[in-house]
């Protein structure tokens, strides 16, 4: 390329990177090195076969998990010096008075920028733990918090767009149990409250009402990743209210569950069978049982960092959606969109979602 007619490149040396802002921190940087240095003693002890059977199986596993972060890392490192060699080039006017070449220069310059970024992103995912429910299904659920009706009518906005960013990533969902009144529904990840500024449908003054609504995502386990004993069951049954028909109103068909060790109540109706609603009921105490285990858990491990929903309180938001000025807003990464509209629609609801993922993935990684 471009640059190689005019940089000689010095291995591996980033101490001049005009790096403005990245995600491989100086700590992450050292776990790298230390990881590649890892990797090349597995290699050497590999290589020279002196490990017994045991020690070998255990050291090949390893070395496997840390070829690719190592590649990437000596990629990283080898972009930012050319980096670097080539902002001091552009910043001591080297070129000369040759356009063409000044322009060939900053063409690569850009070039290189987008390479770490890209990297830096593959790092981040490369190395960050994995969790045993990244790759099961979910639950969402969705209640309306303070605001009254208009709390409720953000609460059903707010089912209909995850609905629709399922339906674009081509996600199988149903629906577990909705409240008759406006809506209530199961991603993955954290539990917030999300707050709206807009003039409702119920303001005949046109004034901006601040509502919020809770948004609770719940892995749904397996039967391996939790056991409950139906001695730690309390179901009630009763009757169905709202429509459904004569024989959801004159039948048992509903079902309180309580799960006692832990105290949580689940009540569900939506369907005319008991067993059905049962099933169903059960489905999300174990969800909301492997929910708490999971955060004890973290808890355990990252005590500083206490990741659970408040109240439903204006004062806790955590995203917030302003209709006036068609913005969206993460108060925990501090970003701020302009395409509320589409965001609402589901369509470019991942331009908050991805963000938030490099954020807590990088964050993992000091975590380990």
């Amino acid at each position: 390329m471009f640059k190689r007619s005019f940089i000689q490149v010095t291995k591996y040396s980033t101490k001049a990177s005009p790096l403005q802002s990245t995600r491989i921190t100086v700590p992450l940087q050292n776990k790298l090195s230390l990881l590649s240095k890892r990797h090349d003693t597995l290699l050497s002890q590999l290589n020279n076969n002196s490990l017994n059977p045991t020690d070998l199986a255990q050291a090949s596993k390893e070395l496997s998990t840390l070829t690719g972060p190592k590649a990437l890392f000596e990629e990283w490192q080898k972009n930012c010096n050319d980096l670097s060699e080539l902002h001091e080039l552009l910043s001591t006017g080297e070129t000369g008075d040759d356009q063409e070449m000044m322009d060939l220069a900053k063409e690569e310059y850009n070039e290189i920028m987008d390479r770490i970024s890209h990297i830096e992103k593959d790092l981040i995912t490369e190395l960050a733990p994995k969790d045993a429910a990244d790759d099961a299904s979910a639950i969402l659920e969705i209640r309306s918090g303070a605001g009254g009706d208009e709390a409720s009518i953000f609460s059903a906005d707010m089912t209909r767009m995850y609905e629709r960013f399922a339906q674009l990533r081509r996600w199988k969902w149903e629906v577990l149990s909705k409240s008759e009144d406006i809506g209530g529904k199961g991603f993955k990840v954290k539990k917030k409250n999300t707050s709206v500024q807009r003039v409702p449908a119920t303001e005949s003054q046109g004034r901006i009402h601040t509502s919020t609504v809770t948004v609770a995502i719940l892995p749904e386990p397996t039967e391996v990743d939790v056991q409950i004993k139906e001695s730690d069951l309390k179901i009630d049954v009763y009757r169905a209210s709202g429509a459904g028909g004569q024989h959801v109103n004159t039948t048992d068909s509903a079902v309180r569950m309580t799960h006692i060790p832990t105290g949580l109540v689940v009540a569900m109706q939506d369907e005319r069978s008991q067993h059905k609603n049962k099933a169903k009921a059960l489905k999300v105490i174990k969800a909301k049982v492997f929910e708490q285990q999971r955060l004890k858990s973290q808890n355990e491990r990252r005590d500083s960092r206490n990741k659970q929903i408040g109240t439903g309180d204006r004062s806790e938001k955590i995203r917030t959606y302003n209709y006036p000025q068609s913005r969206v807003t993460d108060h925990r990464i501090n970003l701020t969109l302009y395409e509320l509209e589409q965001i609402i629609s589901g369509e470019a609801l991942m331009h908050v979602i991805q963000p938030l993922q490099e954020h807590y993935l990088a964050e993992s990684l000091l975590d380990e």
